[in-house]
């Protein structure tokens, strides 16, 4: 800070000695005019507005804008519990506990358990109604204790949750505190009808940084953007072009006409500050939400009770596809409407009810938007032929519930143990296959309902290498047929090569969860 104000105070002096300097010559120049003629004065006129004319729809300023939204807008502190702890330790004098000050150790023979520490954190956020109901982002008041709510005029007033929905990211706050009872707020109105293009301007006000009331500008930049975490399955983001900060998140994004178009949630950021992309919820999904959570506290949404994956375009040449997009089903929850209503493991979606998919995310969207007890009408194909299978649906249950399907093994694969005799390697996949048996199940935890062959190695500079698979893995069918025997698999390769094909679809069991990969067959 010291450096900073010194080069700001050199800077200004520096600044001001060549000034007086320019006056000087000005003044001794001025001086001899009384000896000489001067030169005759030159005008330099200035016209009253700018030579040039703005493009269409490009606003001189936003601040007509920010004059009409910004009292909308919030600043939203949060006060919530840090994680508990037992004082702090000493590296090297482990058993040494250090008591925060302020706090006296327990009694002789007592426990000591100190009340957790309170933290502090901010965000933003915007009134949708005259009687108080703000709309944030889930991640800012998911464990809050205590609610403040900081307007543009200076008041401070509590608020309290009406709900959160862990699926979008979305909350509702309201003002409860009794000095605003009463109270007429400023608020501003989603826009669901007439979307900004790609290329139209759009503002943003927030709390970066905990600097309430701060205006950015910039463009839409794109829509339709996947975050690849699990807000995604509910949300098509939309990039904008403008310096999205931490404290932005639970804003609104305008568009020229002082319509939230908007809530901003996420930045793209290796630093953690603002690289220019910042990504917000649609209106139309933010709006539809922010109704449910006021009239009920929840999101209600459709459910089907399937393990879904992409299928991809490699996926689709390995089943002799190319042109099918859609879900493939991986697994599916016992006793859960899909299994109920007959859907299969490796059956490809395509289509809810009429509307296409050409992803899992796609699927779980159109799903969800089923309400319970609704008929669900999918559209799939099994064994390469189009049906309709019809599911009632269920309800779905919160993220944190269901958790993230992961089927990756982080820790690298089960322990690795010699090859057994009875293994065949199979160059064309770069893989060594071996029977699925006692001591195989025991030493890499495979239940004994799981069915398959054992993958004993892996090519490293393999495809099958390349994407991830490992020893302990269970290669479960091939292009749609089970395998339980090397020869089995043997087969299955020929039949696709036969068939023109260059690679095969392989389901793969790992901590007794599915998962479908593409696999070259090399040449």
């Amino acid at each position: 800070m010291t450096a900073r104000k010194s080069g700001f105070i050199v800077g200004a002096v520096a600044g001001a000695g060549v000034a007086a300097a320019a006056l000087a010559g000005m003044g001794m120049r001025m001086g001899t005019a009384d000896a000489a003629e001067a030169p005759a004065a030159i005008r330099v006129s200035t016209a009253a507005a700018p030579s040039f004319a703005p493009p269409p729809g490009a606003p001189m300023s936003f601040a007509d804008i920010f004059e009409k939204v910004s009292p909308a807008v919030v600043q939203i502190d949060v006060t919530s519990k840090a994680s508990p702890a037992r004082g702090l330790r000493i590296p090297g004098l482990e058993g040494f506990d250090i008591v925060p000050r302020g706090q006296k150790p327990g009694a002789e023979g007592e426990e000591d358990t100190p009340a957790a520490p309170k933290q502090q954190s901010s965000g933003s956020g915007f009134f949708i109604s005259a009687d108080g109901y703000i709309v944030t982002n889930n991640h800012v008041v998911a464990d809050a204790d205590e609610i403040n709510v900081v307007m543009k005029d200076g008041r401070q007033l509590k608020a309290t949750v009406v709900g959160r929905d862990e699926g979008t990211d979305l909350a509702v706050i309201k003002v409860t505190d009794p000095k605003a009872k009463g109270a007429d707020f400023p608020y501003v109105d989603f826009e669901n009808q007439a979307k900004p293009r790609v290329g139209d301007w759009v503002i943003t006000i927030g709390n970066p940084f905990g600097l309430g009331g701060t205006a950015t500008a910039g463009i839409i930049s794109a829509y339709n953007r996947d975050l690849g975490d699990s807000s995604s399955r509910f949300v098509d983001y939309i990039q904008i072009d403008a310096p999205i900060n931490r404290g932005n998140s639970g804003g609104p994004s305008f568009d020229i006409f002082g319509r939230v178009i908007g809530v901003n949630t996420a930045i793209f950021s290796p630093t953690g500050g603002s690289v220019g992309i910042g990504f917000a919820i649609p209106a139309d999904v933010a709006e539809a939400t922010a109704k449910q959570l006021i009239a009920g506290g929840k999101v209600v949404r459709g459910y089907i009770g399937a393990n879904i994956q992409d299928f991809s375009q490699e996926m689709a040449e390995a089943q002799g596809m190319p042109d099918v997009k859609g879900a493939i089903i991986a697994e599916l929850v016992a006793g859960a409407p899909a299994a109920k209503a007959g859907l299969l493991p490796e059956d490809i979606v395509t289509a809810v009810n009429g509307t296409n998919v050409k992803s899992g995310s796609e699927l779980t969207r159109e799903v969800a938007k089923a309400k319970p007890g609704d008929t669900i009408r999918l559209s799939i194909l099994r064994g390469g032929k189009p049906r309709t299978v019809e599911v009632k649906s269920g309800v779905r249950p919160s993220e944190g519930a269901l958790g993230v399907n992961d089927n990756t093994n982080e820790d690298g694969g089960a322990p690795d143990t010699p090859d057994k005799p009875q293994t065949q390697k199979f160059e064309a996949l770069g893989l060594t296959l071996a029977p699925l048996d006692t001591a195989s199940r025991a030493t890499y935890k495979i239940a004994p309902d799981v069915r398959g062959v054992l993958i004993a190695g892996v090519k490293s500079d393999s495809d099958a290498g390349e994407k991830g698979l490992v020893k302990g893995d269970v290669l479960s069918s091939v292009n749609g047929v089970a395998v339980n025997a090397t020869g089995e698999v043997a087969a299955a390769i020929a039949s696709a090569q036969k068939g023109g094909r260059t690679s095969v679809l392989a389901k793969i069991i790992r901590q007794g969860r599915p998962v479908f990969v593409p696999l070259k067959i090399a040449p």
